[in-house]
């Protein structure tokens, strides 16, 4: 029987992308999962709990959370993956989109945990995992907004494992590099050519690919993996190597 066997776990931005794979992923390994969204598109998962909530509203946040704590019997993993992109320099986006986009970015993970906690810390083996981005290191050209807010997420899920460990939370969190998700999908769509922007993004990638939301989903789960429970305070890339590796561009 799988470790993940019967743990409870509510994946916010869970109805697409990288948080519909994880939540799936949960599922297939036993999990009891409640996925928290600002809507479906579709039914949620035969099994799968689903909440509806909008991280900028504290009152809706708490009261998803607790609904979900509520069906599941209890809470033991926190996948804080909800988040919206934003491109441009700092002089292309105006301060309500920077309000906005932080609201949700970051705040929100500080609405969904704050929910959690009390459930969290009545489980043996209570985890957080962050949904971050390669752009919390790697300077990446007009996404000025979007790496301020990753970068905020990433200081803080270690400042959250450091608060608490005391309690038995563990806190870490996933970089991945450009994935194959619905908001890329998007950009994608609406580039003057899709499939030279598509290798472009897949080309600053040292693996001369995208990141698929299963691989970073994996990374997710085994990071809530009560067989991880010395990993806290840890900020794990899925990126294909771009944050660390440097390698020669291929020869024509």
């Amino acid at each position: 029987m799988s470790a993940l066997a019967g743990l409870r776990v509510l994946v916010t931005g869970g109805a697409s992308g990288i948080g519909a794979a994880t939540a799936q992923r949960f599922a297939e390994e036993g999990s009891a999962v409640a996925v928290l969204d600002r809507e479906f598109p579709g039914p949620a998962p035969r099994g799968v709990t689903a909440v509806v909530a909008d991280l900028s509203d504290d009152a809706a946040v708490r009261a998803a959370v607790a609904a979900a704590v509520s069906a599941l019997g209890g809470l033991d993993v926190l996948v804080n993956n909800a988040g919206i992109g934003a491109q441009g320099t700092v002089e292309d986006n105006d301060d309500a989109e920077w309000h906005r986009v932080l609201d949700v970015n970051v705040l929100g993970v500080v609405r969904a945990t704050r929910a959690a906690l009390p459930a969290l810390r009545e489980s043996p083996c209570a985890a957080v995992v962050n949904t971050c981005s390669v752009a919390a290191w790697a300077g990446l050209p007009r996404r000025a907004l979007y790496s301020a807010s990753k970068g905020a997420v990433q200081a803080l899920t270690l400042a959250m494992a450091a608060d608490h460990l005391a309690d038995g939370v563990r806190v870490n969190c996933v970089n991945p590099g450009t994935a194959h998700t619905p908001w890329v999908s998007r950009l994608l769509a609406a580039a003057e050519d899709p499939e030279a922007e598509l290798a472009a993004l897949a080309a600053r990638q040292p693996s001369g690919r995208l990141v698929t939301a299963e691989e970073v989903a994996h990374q997710i789960v085994h990071l809530a993996d009560p067989r991880s429970s010395a990993t806290t305070g840890a900020v794990v890339a899925v990126d294909g190597g771009m944050h660390g590796l440097r390698v020669p561009a291929a020869r024509p």
